[in-house]
Order: C-alpha cells, then sequence, then structure tokens
C-alpha cells in the first residue's frame, strides 16, 4: 500500500520556523514581566523629579526674591523652560518605544518650537508677526 502525503506533512520553511520562534521568545518575555511595585515607580519617577527641581532653580525661580522683577514673567520663564524639557524628555522615550516613535518624537519638536516662540516672546523680540 502506498503511503500518500499530506500538505502537513511537508517541512516547514526557516522563515516560518523563525517567525514562530520569534513569536514564542516574545511571549515568553511578557509572560516574565514582574508585578509594578511601589519602590520601582519611586525610582523611576524620582530622576524626572530630579531634572524639574533642576530646571526650576536654573530658570530663576528665586529672580523676584532678589531683584524684584515681575513674578508672572519668572512663571511664564519657568513654563517656557519646562516645555522645552517635556519635549526633549518626549523625545527621549520616543527611542525606547517602537510603536509610537514617530508621534512622539513629533510631539518633542512641537513643545521644543513652542517653547522657543514663548522665549522669544519673553524676550520682547518676536518671531511671529
Amino acid at each position: 500500500m502506498v503511503k500518500h502525503r499530506r500538505l502537513s506533512d511537508k517541512p516547514k520553511d526557516d522563515s516560518v520556523q523563525k517567525e514562530e520562534k520569534m513569536e514564542l521568545i516574545q511571549n515568553d518575555i511578557q509572560s516574565k514581566k514582574e508585578p509594578i511595585d511601589i519602590k520601582s515607580i519611586i525610582q523611576s519617577g524620582s530622576k524626572y523629579i530630579y531634572i524639574v527641581a533642576a530646571a526650576a532653580l536654573l530658570s530663576g525661580i528665586f529672580t523676584p526674591f532678589t531683584i524684584n522683577a515681575e513674578i508672572t514673567i519668572v512663571y511664564l520663564g519657568m513654563l517656557s523652560i519646562f516645555l522645552g524639557l517635556g519635549g526633549g524628555i518626549l523625545i527621549f522615550l520616543a527611542t525606547k518605544n517602537q510603536k509610537f516613535r514617530s508621534i512622539m518624537v513629533c510631539g518633542g519638536l512641537g513643545m521644543m518650537i513652542i517653547s522657543l516662540i514663548l522665549i522669544y516672546e519673553l524676550a520682547d523680540r518676536s518671531i511671529i508677526q
């Protein structure tokens, strides 16, 4: 009696086998993720707190106390620096995220451009006419 070959008996292509291996590896990585605890959240958030505190000090948060400048100008200066800082952080995070990379880079560049416009407006050298 002759043994007939079925379609399922064919050996698979190397590309199909590689794709299956990659899927298995990704599933293993996703299943090995540990639950997030409070300590890791605090540690990851503390680096951004340090950056914001340094930017606030560099932006001149103590200027109204030293030379009696208007506090609204200082707040707008801090806003422009924080906006540029947020744009830089967004671009940095885009290097790690494959899914929304272009959106995050465009958003970060937009925030930095708005920050630049605000800085020029505060210096009474308007870019926008």
